[in-house]
């Protein structure tokens, strides 16, 4: 089984993915990977990994070759089978999608939940919190949409001249902020220099939070001023359309 382990690390096979191969758990993987030999896994198991090392049994692993050639047919069958359970689990809550936003939304589901089991540090989940307030702020900026543009062309998944939104400015925008991660890149750029930037940044961010918290409390104010001139206690399904419209009317009386 040292062989195996082995030869397992030397591809680069995460214990994750091969679990969700095998159909298995995180722990019961472990605890096939402790047994002495393959013929002490349940027979089904053993043959699913020997299919995928592309072997007829385990006294073969000693003699497998581990060139590019190798790696990219174990990396191919790997793939295929992890996304084959993966879909099957997943596929049965995104009725009402087509194929393409099904396979999308899988993909995405399934890399998200990958990542997050492998991460020790908690860097991942930190990230993927600011990844959720990216998406559910991506319709308030279409920069946003620029930023994932440009870094899936700086990744090489996308062709560095195709613009599917708004083209000039998407190339602007793309221009600018090369020139800006090329000043980040080459040392050029440093903290003293950039302090008054950043300094400007924060108080950017504060005045918008300012003027946010100032329009809820005003909107609150509305409410309750409203909910007393009709001679309400609180807003519910019955009283919702005209409690709006009072809002609506009170803050018309300001302009």
């Amino acid at each position: 089984m040292e062989n195996l382990n082995n030869l397992l690390n030397e591809l680069g096979v995460s214990k994750v993915r091969l679990a969700k191969y095998l159909g298995v758990s995180r722990q019961m993987l472990y605890n096939y990977l402790a047994l002495k030999s393959l013929s002490e896994w349940p027979k089904e198991k053993a043959t699913k990994l020997m299919s995928l090392l592309n072997i007829k049994d385990e006294k073969e692993i000693e003699s497998i070759n581990v060139d590019g050639s190798y790696i990219i047919d174990v990396e191919g069958r790997l793939n295929e089978g992890v996304k084959d359970s993966s879909e099957r689990e997943v596929l049965a809550d995104l009725k009402g999608f087509n194929k393409k936003e099904q396979e999308l939304l899988t993909d995405i589901i399934n890399l998200l939940k990958e990542k997050l089991q492998e991460d020790t540090t908690k860097d991942t989940y930190n990230a993927y919190v600011y990844l959720y307030h990216y998406l559910q702020s991506m319709e308030t900026s279409k920069e946003l949409k620029y930023i994932l543009a440009y870094m899936s062309k700086s990744m090489g998944f996308t062709d560095p001249m195709e613009f599917v939104f708004n083209p000039d400015q998407q190339f602007i925008f793309e221009s600018i902020l090369f020139s800006g991660l090329t000043l980040y890149n080459n040392g050029s750029a440093s903290k003293v220099k950039l302090a008054e930037s950043h300094k400007r940044f924060v108080q950017d961010i504060e005045h918008k939070n300012e003027e946010k918290l100032s329009r809820t409390q005003e909107l609150n104010t509305a409410k309750v001023q409203a909910l007393r001139e009709l001679g309400y206690t609180e807003i519910n399904e019955e009283n919702a359309k005209e409690v709006l419209e009072k809002i609506a009317e009170i803050q018309s009386r300001k302009v």
